[in-house]
């Protein structure tokens, strides 16, 4: 009986019938495999037991090769190139020469973080090829969960008690990119506009336009470390209209920076930090061993390199 670790057949076998059709003989095979003539013989008669066909046969001082081995020679062309390609394509993945990604990220990250991912890949690894989809990071952790993308961009608030991030990455890898503050948004005339730090306390009779659920769940959570809780207004996911509703006097807002970066702010606008103070901080999230993988760890090691302080954040 074959045993599992003693094939039939096996790929020496089909390299040394094929140096022996090239060369004529078992002396020459040895030499172009870097063999002994020793070793070369005996493994053709271990292989001719265990396949139980003679693969060579004695004509002088040649050999020459029997059906069962004309066979395998004809075979050998098309496994050793298939082997060939194989390498060749292993090769482009771990050179970056090729390789696939596909990620998602918020819609803010799609107007700031993203452009400079793909420029930067694009100029470094061109070979990769970057697949982007927008997704709020919950959807984004179940795509990465599903296997329908390979890397996510998402956020957090930290020190937030409700912040479902921390149950959602559970047992995913992540890593955090870099941490942003939170300001509050004010129309140019508000009583408050000429304080460099607002403290939150003097705006909780105002309406507020809140963000997505969880810069919504933020503010609420902020706001009651302040001591009140806001009267929310209106709620959209875009930061542009939330500034334009400021600047209408619909009320004030609560963004991060990094939403700045990307919406226009008009004249009677105005950006504040503010006390108590909070941050938003952007990870990385992947699957646990997408390191391994060349064309992930490059994508990952330009998204480090792209640094917070290079988004154009606006200072207050």
């Amino acid at each position: 009986m074959t045993s599992t670790f003693d094939p039939p057949l096996d790929l020496q076998t089909i390299r040394i019938v094929r140096a022996i059709a090239d060369t004529g003989t078992i002396t020459g095979a040895a030499r172009l495999l870097g063999y002994s003539q020793p070793a070369v013989s005996q493994h053709v008669q271990r292989a001719e037991a265990r396949l139980n066909v003679p693969l060579v046969t004695r004509v002088g001082r040649s050999v020459r090769l029997t059906e069962a081995g004309m066979v395998l020679a004809r075979h050998a062309l098309t496994i050793t190139s298939a082997l060939e390609a194989a390498s060749g394509d292993l090769a482009d993945l771990a050179g970056l020469r090729t390789g696939t990604v596909r990620m998602a990220a918020f819609p803010t990250a799609s107007s700031t973080i993203v452009p400079r991912l793909l420029a930067t890949m694009a100029s470094e690894h061109p070979g990769v090829r970057v697949n982007y989809v927008e997704a709020q990071p919950p959807e984004a952790v179940a795509m990465l969960r599903e296997g329908s993308i390979d890397l996510a961009i998402t956020f957090s608030y930290p020190g937030d008690r409700s912040d479902p991030h921390v149950d959602s990455a559970s047992g995913l890898g992540s890593e955090t990119l870099f941490t942003e503050d939170t300001v509050v948004v004010l129309a140019a005339g508000h009583p408050l506009a000429d304080h460099p730090v607002v403290d939150l306390t003097g705006l909780s009779d105002e309406r507020w336009i809140a963000g997505c659920p969880r810069c919504r769940g933020h503010l609420l959570a902020v706001c009651e470390l302040a001591g009140f809780a806001p009267a929310i207004a209106f709620e959209t996911d875009n930061a542009s209209a939330v500034i334009n509703m400021v600047a209408s006097g619909l009320g004030v807002a609560m963004l991060p920076r990094l939403a700045l970066v990307a919406a226009a702010v008009p004249p009677g606008v105005v950006i504040r930090r503010h006390s108590p103070a909070s941050e938003r901080s952007i990870h990385l999230i992947a699957n646990d061993g997408a390191r391994r993988v060349p064309s992930l760890a490059a994508t990952s090691r330009v998204l480090h390199g792209l640094h917070g302080d290079d988004w154009g954040l606006v200072t207050v």
